[in-house]
């Protein structure tokens, strides 16, 4: 049995063919369909009929969206593809391609890449995070996602940023969901960008800051300290062994050396034993991610 992963994004959909040991098969990137729920519906079965082209045996289909399914009526809700919200895609899709289809949110796929042959690998509980243009996050135990009754399962960026004051963390910051000071707002690189004054890139901030600009320099030192409170609540509570990082602000090297330490005085202990690493395949980690979620999830058509 092949694996068959498709990472659905706003702008672009990828899709890979996996071997069981991981190995790519087969890959594809396509602009995302966005005029309709019908045609998006053709194109993703179009890609999935060339998979079966190249495919030398069957393999199971599982699918990453920024989004997530309602739990009470199996509808999708929260994507940013829009032409997807209100629709059961799980059940059309598994109907149209006549076998089941996994589905579970972008930031579990990255999750669950990382923790099955990714950086979090040898690890019993990885938390994963992406800060990229959100902050979205997902939790895995013993390589398995962990879903609860809600669907929000390590959307930690829409808890508000602890200790949060004004004099220290400047004004009241407010977010897209309709709540103030959320850890998104501050800590994503869309939020990163915005707080700083002028019309900067998150990595014209980072390369000022690297150079010596006493603004920019002042700037990131409040990213990692708000960075570091908000992922000491999350090892306050979950403990987990790894925390993998991805998305765009993840490559940037001094994280790594820096976030480790300004964790520990926030943290109910002396000392902090998690390990901080960046994701090990990058951008791809969702779509493989996808890849895995029928082998390794329990949510079945």
């Amino acid at each position: 049995m092949h694996y068959l992963g498709l990472d659905i994004g706003g702008t672009k959909m990828e899709a890979v063919l996996l071997s069981p040991q991981g190995d790519y098969l087969w890959r594809q990137r396509r602009p995302t369909q966005k005029d309709s729920y019908d045609a998006f519906m053709l194109h993703l079965t179009r890609i999935i009929d060339e998979a079966r082209a190249v495919s030398p045996e069957p393999f199971s289909v599982g699918i990453g969206l920024p989004g997530a399914i309602d739990p009470q009526t199996e509808l999708i809700k929260n994507c940013n593809c829009l032409v997807l919200n209100g629709h059961d895609l799980k059940t059309d899709l598994a109907t149209r391609i006549q076998q089941p289809v996994w589905i579970a949110n972008d930031a579990d796929c990255f999750t669950l890449s990382e923790a099955v042959d990714g950086a979090g690998a040898q690890a019993d509980t990885v938390f994963g995070v992406i800060i990229g243009t959100g902050c979205g996050g997902g939790i895995a135990v013993h390589q398995r996602l962990l879903q609860g009754p809600n669907a929000i399962t390590g959307e930690w960026g829409h808890n508000p940023l602890p200790a949060y004051t004004p004099v220290f963390d400047g004004p009241v910051q407010p977010c897209y969901c309709g709540n103030l000071n959320c850890i998104e707002t501050f800590i994503s690189g869309t939020g990163f960008a915005r707080r700083f004054p002028g019309e900067l890139t998150s990595q014209e901030i980072i390369d000022a800051a690297e150079n010596g600009n006493p603004q920019a320099c002042a700037h990131w030192q409040h990213f990692i300290d708000a960075f570091a409170r908000s992922l000491a609540s999350v090892i306050n509570i979950l403990d987990p062994q790894v925390i993998v990082l991805g998305g765009g602000l993840s490559n940037v090297d001094r994280i790594y050396h820096e976030l480790p330490t300004a964790v520990v005085p926030y943290l109910f202990s002396n000392s902090c034993h998690t390990r901080i690493v960046p994701a090990r395949f990058g951008d791809a980690s969702g779509v493989r991610g996808a890849a895995w979620l029928p082998g390794l999830n329990t949510r079945e058509t």
